[in-house]
């Protein structure tokens, strides 16, 4: 079974996706910020992440570089709620940075499932 982590600091959120991979039948672990999310990945490695990109304590941006440095192979989804400017400017740089698919939250569930199954049959 394919295990997926989930790093949001949004109780909320980290919640309804954990939920949501779980009743999809995967294995999932969470985080609430990046520094938690990559000593939870290295303690046991993910075949796939789900990276919130604005949090506290380490954001997204920097988990997902320090992800492709140590896991180049890792598979990541980032997903952002974007703060006041609005999510797309730090999607796009989320992409920059090495995640494989971005999404504007709130996240339509059918389309992220979708991009889950795609990334996990690469």
């Amino acid at each position: 079974m394919p295990r997926i982590l989930v790093v949001d600091d949004d109780d909320l959120v980290r919640s309804m996706l954990t939920q949501m991979m779980t009743e999809a039948g995967y294995e999932v672990g969470a985080a609430a910020d990046g520094n938690a999310g990559l000593r939870a990945y290295r303690e046991n490695p993910a075949d796939l992440i789900i990276m919130d990109i604005v949090m506290p304590e380490k954001d997204g941006w920097e988990a997902i570089v320090e992800l492709r440095q140590d896991f180049p192979d890792s598979r990541i989804i980032a997903i952002s709620g974007g703060a006041r400017t609005g999510p797309y400017g730090y999607l796009a740089l989320a992409k920059r940075f090495g995640a494989q698919r971005v999404f504007a939250k709130p996240i339509q569930k059918r389309e992220l499932l979708q991009a889950v199954r795609e990334l996990l049959d690469e």
